[in-house]
């Protein structure tokens, strides 16, 4: 059994993973500061991947990145380096899709975040740096790690536009998603069935440790809820 497919899956989910994790965090704090009517368009614009199918997101990368497109023909003639049809590929394609899930995620923990906490250490002289890195994202830290594993959960599992932008080439681009696709379609049920449980057991445990992180941040504000209350 050859086991590039799944090295690939995890190394293309983990890079995606991180890009998306800090992306996620930037947007989701920064749009919420910007006027209504922006923050709802921006807010349409980056959780569309959510929503649209995976064939239409791939679609739009090749459209975006193909070797005869403004940016992938840049790329190729600029570092001679082509943006389809390798095993990096994946990764703007996982990207994507991921994004809107770290994205609303952290948004909906910074929304739940308690102002008067920044509020107050504004008074104290603190830096926006500070209260943001010292103050906020450990209040908001259950949260944004649930999406930062959905989001690593949902890159794992990506077929759609990871087959339009990366296609399949056994031991160079093929991740657990297309292998067990092209094994099914050669009648090789056997393998593709070993394929599905290694990916069922992987999302199994990322649903596991999502579930634990849940039960912390409700536990944690139950917590917080009863010291303000006898406060």
């Amino acid at each position: 059994m050859d086991w590039y497919p799944l090295y690939n899956s995890l190394r293309i989910a983990l890079i995606s993973s991180v890009i998306v994790f800090f992306s996620g965090i930037f947007a989701a704090y920064y749009i919420a500061k910007l006027p209504p009517i922006l923050k709802g368009i921006l807010d349409v614009v980056l959780t569309l991947p959510l929503v649209l199918p995976p064939t239409v997101v791939g679609y739009f990368l090749l459209v975006l990145m193909g070797p005869r497109r403004p940016l992938g023909a840049w790329f190729l003639e600029v570092f001679q380096t082509r943006l389809v049809m390798v095993w990096y590929s994946g990764v703007f394609a996982a990207a994507v899709v991921a994004f809107p899930l770290m994205y609303r995620t952290a948004r909906g923990a910074f929304e739940s975040f308690d102002e008067t906490l920044a509020f107050s250490g504004q008074t104290l002289g603190l830096s926006n740096t500070y209260i943001f890195w010292r103050i906020r994202m450990p209040a908001c830290r259950q949260g944004i790690m649930a999406g930062g594993v959905l989001a690593f959960a949902r890159a794992l599992g990506e077929y759609g536009a990871t087959s339009m932008i990366a296609g399949y080439t056994p031991g160079r681009t093929a991740t657990i998603s297309t292998t067990v696709y092209q094994l099914w379609r050669t009648d090789n049920d056997a393998l593709a069935f070993r394929w599905v449980v290694v990916n069922v057991v992987i999302s199994a445990i990322v649903l596991l440790v999502v579930n634990l992180l849940e039960k912390r941040e409700k536990a944690s504000r139950r917590s917080s809820g009863q010291m303000a209350g006898r406060g």
